[in-house]
């Protein structure tokens, strides 16, 4: 009978990917037993027992500090006594010479010998050095491989391959071509996709919140796929937020912030997804999140007397009837000494109603901004002559490479498998160019036609917002301002409205009279004087008798600056 070993060690094993840590549909694949099995003939070697067995499945070992069981067993050497580590190779402990240095340098302060069961190290001048170039070896194959592997997902992405894991409505699967190579590609989930396509549509129409399309696509019974770590569960609200910002549904590949055409068959068309941006976009940029009760005006107004932001809150009389105010968020949270009372939505509505009376442009001016901009839109109609050529010389060279493709069939060099498969890429890729050729002058025409309704918006943009929807009100407030602050005066509480306009309503608009004066005007019973010197007649108030852009004369003779001697 022999005696008990003497020495306590430990052994630490680890691959680098979850695939490798599952392969052959075993629980632990082929490589961890392999390891294990090794270290343990190490270890009866050097007559000791393994107390502790430490395994970092499909982690990565360019991080140290990103692996939890590595850190696990360093915890554990400082707290019990080991003679020995044990490892399969190096490499399984860090690539990294920096981490290597950590690490060892971590077991020799707590008393213990690194071993490794396929290099001969230990704490001889040479053994060091091999050790030190050992751990340079694996540090250099691990960032030339990082290299190599980011080239070839670079090259598969250029030309529509999916470079990760497919997101959620497609399945990434292996395909054999007609020479026994393996094809690494996605198809459609049949089981989710249709909710995909649905979530878009759905959400397109402007008026489920974030949280609502998500009960409704859980109710429809949407959830993650398992993984061998992870059972499957529904979405969550960051989760489904990502996954309507995704461009993969609409057929594109993004990779390391490069955009390409992707091969797989999208979910949804680009029209649809880009208008799930824009309302996406529209929330972000007022600053709010999708609320079950989300006023328009939520995130686009904002206190007159300190800048702070106004909060929507609501008050439930005696009688169950609620009302809707306006709160200044610097009072309400004290960061500042506002002490503006709360204001009536209603009220604020409708002085932001008036405002829109400001926003007008005379005939002549309209015309004119027009000229100017489908000049502009000639030119770069002129200038796209370049791509039309580019894209027609694409065409040429797909429809030779497709002919070219035929001829080696007909001679028997290609199968027809293998020759469905790059007819339809090509197929695809010339459709592409078609439907670009067809959406260049499409697009221009497109622009000509908003423009022209853009513009005769503003001939009366008072009533169109008066018309529009709470949804529509809020892009209206969001694109013509920045801010609009509500003020209010100390004596009388009457509730005005400041505005700070977005580009190009600055440059445009800047000079329009206020609503707060357009309301003080009363053109057709006011007594009007002329001017001795000649000039705009002048209402008995003083103000000129302008509004806006709607006539010529925006300011009197006084005007903006001090005025100066005719010479």
């Amino acid at each position: 009978m022999g005696t008990a070993p003497s020495k306590a060690a430990i052994t630490y094993l680890r691959v680098s990917t979850a695939d490798q840590a599952t392969r052959g549909g075993r629980e632990e694949g082929f490589s961890i037993p392999a390891q294990r099995e090794a270290n343990t003939r190490k270890a009866t070697s050097l007559d000791a027992l393994v107390i502790e067995e430490f395994v970092d499945a499909g982690e990565s070992g360019t991080s140290a500090a990103k692996r939890p069981e590595l850190q696990r067993m360093l915890s554990y050497v400082r707290e019990y006594h080991v003679d020995y580590c044990i490892v399969h190779k190096l490499d399984r402990l860090a690539r990294s010479r920096a981490d290597d240095v950590a690490i060892h340098f971590a077991l020799k302060q707590a008393g213990v010998t690194l071993v490794s069961t396929s290099e001969n190290i230990d704490e001889t001048p040479s053994g060091m050095l091999m050790h030190g170039i050992m751990s340079s070896i694996a540090e250099f194959y691990s960032r030339n491989l990082a290299n190599e592997v980011t080239k070839g997902l670079v090259q598969k992405a250029s030309v529509g391959g999916t470079v990760s894991r497919a997101p959620l409505g497609y399945r990434n699967i292996h395909v054999n071509d007609a020479l026994g190579r393996v094809n690494r590609t996605v198809e459609i989930d049949t089981e989710r996709a249709h909710l995909i396509t649905w979530a878009f549509f759905r959400y397109s129409e402007g008026d489920p919140t974030l949280r609502t399309l998500l009960d409704e696509l859980t109710a429809r019974g949407l959830t993650t796929r398992a993984t061998p770590k992870w059972p499957s569960k529904p979405l969550t609200i960051t989760g489904l937020h990502k996954l309507l910002r995704n461009p993969y549904y609409k057929g594109e590949i993004r990779y390391r912030d490069i955009t390409y055409p992707g091969l797989h068959e999208p979910l949804v068309d680009p029209q649809t997804w880009q208008q799930v941006q824009d309302l996406l976009s529209a929330h972000n940029t007022a600053g709010t999140h999708q609320r079950t009760n989300n006023h328009y005006l939520r995130g686009s107004v904002f206190c007159g007397s300190c800048g702070s932001r106004l909060m929507i809150t609501t008050a439930r009389n005696r009688w169950g009837t609620e009302y809707l105010y306006l709160v200044c968020s610097g009072r309400a949270r004290r960061v500042t000494d506002c002490q503006r009372q709360a204001m009536s939505a209603e009220m604020v509505e409708e002085i932001i109603e008036d405002e829109y009376r400001t926003i007008a442009l005379s005939p002549a001016l309209r015309d004119s901004i027009e000229e100017l901009v489908l000049e502009d839109f000639d030119t770069l109609q002129a200038g796209s002559a370049t791509e039309r050529k580019q894209m027609d010389n694409q065409r040429i060279e797909l429809t030779a490479q497709r002919q070219k493709l035929l001829d080696a069939h007909y001679a028997g060099a290609i199968p027809l498998d293998l020759l469905k498969i790059e007819q339809d890429r090509i197929a695809g890729q010339i459709a592409r160019i078609e439907d670009q050729f067809a959406s260049l002058d499409a697009n221009f025409e497109q622009a000509r036609a908003v423009l022209a309704d853009t513009l005769d918006l503003t001939r009366d943009c008072h009533t169109a917002y008066l018309e529009a929807n709470d949804s529509t009100r809020r892009l209206f407030n969001q694109a013509f301002f920045a801010r609009i602050y509500i003020d209010e005066d100390d004596e009388t509480r009457e509730q005005t409205v400041r505005v700070d306009y977005n580009e190009p309503f600055d440059t445009l608009l800047s000079r329009l009279i206020p609503a707060s004066v357009h309301r003080t005007l009363d053109i057709k019973n006011t007594a009007y004087r002329e001017i001795p010197t000649g000039g705009s007649s002048v209402a008995s108030s003083g103000i000129a008798e302008v509004q806006g852009s709607h006539t010529d004369t925006l300011v009197g003779a006084k005007g903006l600056e001090p005025p100066t001697s005719a010479v």
